[in-house]
Formats: structure tokens, sequence, C-alpha cells
């Protein structure tokens, strides 16, 4: 990690950018997270809930349920489902935050996405599932070896933005 601190918000609270967040705050990563209704309230009575190793565990986050244009981070993953990235971009197409990482499993619709965000765009893969009951995340990620997390920039070259983001992940 660099001397400064990335500061990363995770747009979507379900079980990936949930699985994000406690991996990147246990990273020591300012992380801030989006979320809406009873998800936004439930992240900030009780903090983010999940199982691990058979025991409910909480890590304290920042939760937001607004984002101003100019409140820059130096990544967003945008973790919402792939029916609803559209409408999460144009939700951030007029934020200033130069990096915005879908992380989605489906890779159909980059054209429409670029429409949006430009070259801000940098597609990513999840290398795991789960699910949230009762507001506690039950998640795991798959052997590497399986599934880690891919990215890259759409047009395969390795870019300056790519290698930080490798350090991030």
């Amino acid at each position: 990690m660099s001397a400064k601190q990335d500061r990363i918000l995770i747009f979507g609270a379900g079980v990936i950018g949930s699985m994000y967040a406690i991996k990147l705050i246990e990273a020591g990563f300012d992380v801030s997270l989006f979320a809406h209704s009873n998800r936004y309230k439930s992240l900030r009575e009780n903090g983010l809930q999940y199982i691990e190793k058979g025991t409910v565990r909480s890590i304290q986050v920042n939760v937001i349920d607004t984002l101003e244009n100019d409140n820059v981070y130096d990544f967003i993953f945008v973790t919402v489902r792939y029916d609803r990235s559209e409408a999460a971009l144009l939700a951030l197409k007029d934020n200033q935050s130069k990096n915005i990482v879908t992380m989605t499993s489906n890779s159909i619709g980059f054209s429409s996405w670029l429409d949006i965000v430009g070259d801000r765009l940098l597609p990513a893969f999840p290398g795991f599932g789960g699910q949230i009951k009762d507001g506690v995340l039950h998640a795991r990620f798959l052997p590497k070896f399986i599934a880690a997390t891919a990215f890259g920039e759409i047009n395969g070259v390795v870019t300056e933005r790519i290698e930080n983001l490798a350090k991030i992940i």
C-alpha cells in the first residue's frame, strides 16, 4: 500500500460489495459503502455483519446513502447486480472520481457503460458468491486457482491504474 491511503467507495452493499468491504477494511484501506433503505439502516446500527468460522462477526464501515459529485474516491467499485449496473453508472456519471470498477459476472454491455462513464470504466469479475440472510453475510472466496478476481482495461493494455488496482486487490 502506498504512503497515501487509497479512498475506496463500494457502490452496492449486497454480497459482493460487503465481502470486498470487509477484505479492504481489514487490509487498511479507507472504505465507504453505499447502501439504501433497510440495508443502510442495518449497516449503520450493527456494522457489517458476517460469518467467519461459524461465528457472527461485525466490522465497522463508513456507510453512506448519498454521493456528491465532488466527493472523489481513488476507486469506485460498482457491485450491484448486472441488471442494475446501468442505473448505478448513471448515478455516478457526474461524480469526479477517475476509476469506476464494475464488479459483475456478466460481460455484455461495456459499450453502453462506456457511453455513460467513458474511459473511467474498468470491468472486473469477482471470484466468490454467497447470500445475505437476516442482515448477515454468508460468503466465501473460491480457491484462486478456480476463480480469482479478474480485471483489466477493455483494450487489454496494462496501465498504471491497473497496476494500482492490482496492489489493492
